[in-house]
């Protein structure tokens, strides 16, 4: 499973294990898996999916509005000026 955080300026929005996380780069969308090599991007508005299983069920998006995303060997770190 792959560590996902999302915190904003206010608060820490979420903090979980989930399976893939789909981020808005500002060069495109890119897909999260767990061990995925290291990576930081700059992010623009636009929906992230939380997919909490490797099944077909639908994600559940959380809009946000710029930011940094950052992968590491300790999972995906979203740094979002605003989610909602």
């Amino acid at each position: 499973m792959l560590h996902f955080e999302l915190v904003t300026p206010e608060k820490l929005v979420r903090s979980e294990e989930v399976h893939m996380v789909v981020v808005p780069g500002t060069e495109g969308d890119f897909g999260v898996l767990e061990g995925h090599a290291p990576l930081m991007s700059t992010v623009r508005d636009g929906n992230i999916e939380i997919y909490r299983t490797a099944t077909g069920n639908a994600p559940e998006t959380i809009r946000v509005e710029g930011g940094f995303a950052e992968v590491n060997e300790r999972g995906l770190t979203v740094l979002a000026e605003r989610a909602e």
